[in-house]
Order: C-alpha cells, then structure tokens, then sequence
C-alpha cells in the first residue's frame, strides 16, 4: 500500500510453499509454511503494449504541439497577409483615379511596406519556430542519452545478481520505468537475456543498450543546413545520422516529421506568395511611366530574398578543404557552380529540390522535387518550374549534392524598396484615341502595356474591315528607324487585342471601316493606364501556374485565394494532428491502465486482505481467550 503512488512498482507478493512434515508416534504434523521468492506482478505483453502506445502517444503530441505554433504564423482577417495584400492592391484604386495625388501614392508605398513586413515577420516566425525545434530535438537526445546509461547500469546490477536465485524485483521495475521513459522520447523494442539484462533496440534495429553497454545518440547536422539536426549515433569513426522516416514514435520521431514536412512547407507556401506578388507588381511596374522629368520606367517596388543553392557538407573537396564544385565571383565571395535564376515567378511552386549528376545520362542532372518526389532529368540553363538552372566549371564531382531552394528564402529579406511616391508608375506608356468618325459602339476599356518588349515609338492604326471584328493594322515608327509592318487579326468580345507588347480591351461592337489608334503617351502625369493594370493583379490567378508537359497551362491562384489555400492546409494538418493526439493518448492511457491493473497495487484487494488478516488474527485470539479460559478454570478446580 506505501508503494500506490511510486512510479513504476510493480505489486509484489510472497510466493510459499508447504514445509515437510515433522513425524511423530501419532503420525506426521504439519509444520507450517516456507517462503520461497518474493515475486513481481509483471506482464511482458502489457508492459511492451504500454512502452510502444505511449511512444506513439508522444510523437503525435510532439507534432501536434508544434503545428499549433505553426498556425499562428498564419494569421486570418485583418492580421493576416492575405488581408495586407488585398489592401496594397486596392491601394491603386487611388492612384488609378487621381494620377497625380501624392497622398494617394503615399497610401500605397505605405500598404507596400506593411505587407513586406509581414511576409518578413511571418519567415521569422518560422525560423525561431526551426531554432525551438532543434533546441527540442539537442535536448530531447541528451535525455535519451542518460536515461540509456541508467538502463546498462541497472543491467549491470541485474546480470551480478542473476546467480543469488532471486529476482530483484526493485531494480527490474526501475528499469522497465527507465524504458518507458525512453519510449516517451524514442520507440523503442526490448530483448531479455539470459543473464536478466536487457537490450535495447531503436528503429531500423539500431541498439540502444547491449548489456551494460549504452549507445550515444547525437544530434547530427543537416547536410544542407547546419540549423537542421537529425537523429544519430556517434562511434569511433563519427557522428552518423539515421533516415528520419525510421523513426515512427517518440517526441524525437514528432519533431523530426514536423521538421521534415511541414516546416518546410509552410516556409515554401510563404516563399511562392512572396516571389510571385512581387515579381508580378515589379513587372507591372516596369512597364509603366512614373512622375519623373522626363518620366521613366518604373523602378522595383519589393525586393525578395534570393534563390538559394546549398551544397551538402559531404561533398568532393580540394587540397585547400574548399568545395570542388565551387569558385570565386566577381565580389571575392566563394560560391556554388551550381546557381539559380528566377526566370517565371508565377510559376514557382512551394518546394525546394536536390540536384545531383544523372545516373544515366552523362553531362545532365537529376532534379528531385521533394515536396512530392518528382524526378526530372535536366541540363545546365534548363528552365524548370519556373526558375532556371546553370551548372558552370568546375563541374560537381559524382556524389555531389546540393539543396536548390527557390521560394524558400523569400520572405526573409522582403523589402519595400521604392520610397519616393512620384516612383509609381501609374502611366502607360501608350495611349489609344477613337476616330470621331466612327460608327460602331467600340470603345477603349482597358490599354496597359504586358510586355517589355513594347516600343512606345511605335504608333498603331487599327482598322476593322468588317462588322464582326476582322481588322488590319500598321505599326509605324515615329522615329523612322524601323520599317513600318502591317498584319490582320480578329477581335472577339471579351478577348484583348495584342500587339507591340500591349494589351488593349474594347467594351461595344466595332463597325466596318472604324478606326482606333494607339500611339506614345503625351502627358504621362495624367495618365492612369497602368496603375488600373495594377488593380487588376488582385484577379491575376498569378501563385502556382504550371506548365504541364504537353504544353498545357494549368492556372494558378490570386494571392489572397493563395493564402487562404494556405491557411486551409496549415489547419487542416493542425486539425488532423490534434484528433491524432487525441487518438493516440486515449489507447495510451488505457494500456498503461490494463498494465497497472496486472502490475499495480490494487487497494480495494489490499483492503480486502487486510480484513481477511485481520479475522485471523481474531480467530486466533478468540484461540488464546478460550484456552486461556479452560487453564484459568483447570487450575481453579486444582486448588480446590
């Protein structure tokens, strides 16, 4: 009963057996009883079933824990960066009514810088949340680390005693509680020798403790990144790390999945918003006129941190201990031969990628998606979803590795960039005027510019030679340096017509023989052409298009139907982790109660016992007091 409450008593009983008999003329007595062992209430089975739910237990908790984190990072309604996007877009609005107001540019630079922010706040978020991990993880090791030293100790003990006939119970149960602690940590499976030590083992069939002897776990880097640790052994020859996915139970297997997978994908889904917002803004801007004198092209409005390559730590070295596949650049930086180039930011997706020599094709590169495995085979200036890839002199050695991430670092360096307000580009550079003469109902709705290749020079008459939208062009140069070129087309409602790197929408119908014109901007400072192309980016399906093999486009997302796709799937895993959490502690629970039932100390069968001691002890008084009785009354009738 003083044992209820200690962790990992196992409820012991005296085992007996009947003592030989003692003879005499009368036959053979009874001479009572002789203790034997004192015996453990222990069962394997339950002991195993409890070690192994509660490792389970842990690892669903551990990532449920850290999931809850992650989706703070993701703020909703007017915290959220969804939410500041939405109100920088709609800035332009502004801009697009009142070109030449300065407030009006000052809201916008000011929603830009807000936005920014919160792109950088929300990578920092992930980054300490990284640093908690590992922290946990560095931690968490050198708890397994001891708790293993404890066990081979005990083992130690155990094996000396082995001989004695006995079990020693006390030390059998501060072993099992040991290895039950170790399962909080590392699922972990036991083996019994016939000494009465106890093996260890991890996943994989890696041993924790042989005998007496104990492993030492480490906390092995990353190869790609030395702020990642992962689960390993130290021996003679060094720090080894083991694959994260044998690792299934335990706080440690937790951790090691969240860092695996959802760290990453949050931190890529931030990245892709990022590189997409601003790229497509910083193009948009590029393409229209600003308040300067004379008023020039748009200068960035973001900034966005740079693709990253980083070479795994294994890679061939040189003489000097330096990467071969490596040289020094122009500013007397060592970089990567390897490097990336953003080439289509609306066609980034939220994953970063490996890159070794093919196996099978001399001279190419096997990229590997990792966020679902895709393997590409690939040559140096390959453009793959949507970033280019470059391998120059000295090339990778064969083994050589490296970590292309380029969304992944986005969000850390975002900069509002562009603080003058005069610096928006709300102008096109091109404007369209209608021929009096016109008969149809065409007018002008829309005329910004998409391209860069656009010539301003260029003036264009466009003529339409039927009333169901046939039409002849001639593009002139005003400057006379460029032969003047003619073509056809057709226009369709809801359709723009496209040349010279512009775009222009026309509300109404045209008729035979009117004539539209679309010529160099005279008076940019009243102009508003692209600051309504601005605008219209809120509808711009601009986050995750891919280009499938064949040709075919598969559009991506707005930016706030991006992050709120991304806010559904950190919330979904959130949602799916605690109900995982919750499973797993419920049969956790009842299978440490079905082993304490067998193994711990039940009060209602002690109180029992003690009642059924203590009618014997009253039988046998009720003994003494009759025989008592019977004396007094003998010696009664004696001294008579």
């Amino acid at each position: 009963i003083a044992n209820v409450n200690t962790a990992g008593y196992s409820r012991q009983s005296v085992e007996l057996e009947t003592a030989g008999g003692q003879f005499t003329g009368a036959g053979f007595f009874g001479k009572g009883v002789n203790v034997t062992t004192v015996a453990r209430a222990h069962d394997e089975l339950l002991t195993r079933e409890a070690a192994g739910s509660q490792a389970m237990a842990s690892a669903d908790e551990a990532r449920s824990t850290q999931l809850q984190q992650l989706e703070k990072v993701f703020a909703t309604g007017e915290a959220g960066i969804g939410y500041a996007a939405g109100q920088f877009l709609n800035a332009f609005v502004d801009v697009a009514s009142r070109p030449t107001d300065a407030s009006a540019r000052q809201v916008v630079l000011a929603r830009a810088a807000d936005l920014a922010s919160r792109f950088r706040s929300a990578g920092e978020q992930i980054d300490a949340i990284q640093a908690g991990v590992t922290s946990d993880l560095k931690a968490s090791i050198d708890t397994v680390n001891s708790l293993a030293q404890r066990v081979a100790a005990l083992n130690n003990q155990i094996a000396a005693l082995a001989g004695s006939g006995h079990q020693p119970n006390d030390l059998l149960d501060q072993r099992d509680q040991l290895v039950s602690q170790i399962s909080q940590y590392v699922q972990v499976s036991t083996i019994p020798a016939d000494d009465g030590s106890m093996s260890v083992f991890m996943g994989g069939g890696q041993s924790l403790v042989l005998g007496n002897n104990a492993v030492t776990l480490a906390a092995v880097a990353d190869p790609f990144d030395p702020g990642v640790v992962h689960l390993g052994v130290t021996d003679a020859s060094g720090d080894h790390a083991f694959p994260d996915d044998l690792m299934t139970g335990g706080s440690i297997a937790g951790l090691l999945r969240f860092q695996k997978t959802d760290l990453p994908d949050a931190r890529n889904l931030l990245g892709q918003m990022a590189s997409a917002l601003a790229g497509e803004v910083n193009l948009q801007q590029s393409l229209g006129l600003d308040l300067g004198q004379p008023a020039g092209f748009g200068a960035a409005i973001f900034s966005v941190g740079l693709p990253g390559v980083m070479p795994a730590s294994g890679n061939a070295k040189d003489a000097s201990g330096n990467d071969v596949a490596s040289y020094v650049n122009g500013s007397g930086d060592r970089v990567p031969s390897v490097s990336l180039t953003i080439a289509d930011p609306t066609e980034l997706q939220a994953s970063d990628y490996t890159l070794r020599n093919s196996p099978s094709v001399a001279g190419s590169y096997e990229l590997t998606r990792t966020s679902d495995g895709l393997v590409r085979t690939v040559a140096s200036g390959a453009i793959v979803d949507g970033f280019r890839v470059d391998v120059v002199a000295p090339l990778p050695a064969a083994g050589d590795r490296f970590l292309l991430r380029p969304v992944g670092d986005a969000v850390r360096d975002m900069q509002r960039v562009l603080d003058d307000p005069k610096g928006i580009a709300a102008a096109s550079p091109v404007t369209a005027t209608i021929d009096a003469s016109n008969t149809g109902t065409a007018t002008v709705a829309d005329l910004h510019a998409v391209s860069n290749t656009l010539n301003p020079d260029l003036t264009a008459t466009i003529t339409f030679t039927d009333d169901v939208g046939g039409y002849s062009y001639t593009l002139v140069d005003t400057t006379g340096a460029l032969a003047t070129t003619s073509g056809t087309g057709t226009w369709q409602a809801g359709q723009p017509i496209s040349l010279n790197g512009w775009e222009m929408a026309l509300n109404g119908v045209p008729k035979t023989n009117d004539t539209l014109t679309v010529e160099k901007t005279a008076y940019p400072a009243i102009n508003n052409g692209n600051a309504r192309a601005l605008v219209d980016l809120r509808d711009v399906r601009m986050v995750g298009q891919q280009t499938l093999a064949n040709g075919t486009i598969v559009p991506g997302a707005t930016i706030t139907d991006a992050y709120a796709n991304a806010l559904s799937d950190v919330g979904v895993r959130v949602q799916s982790a605690g109900i995982a959490a919750q499973m797993s502690a419920a049969v956790a629970a009842d299978a440490e109660s079905a082993r304490s039932s067998k193994a711990g100390v039940n009060l209602d069968e002690e109180a029992a016992r003690l009642i059924q001691f203590q009618q014997s002890y009253q039988a046998a008084a009720k003994m003494l007091q009759v025989a008592q009785s019977i004396f007094d009354t003998l010696l009664q009738v004696t001294g008579h």
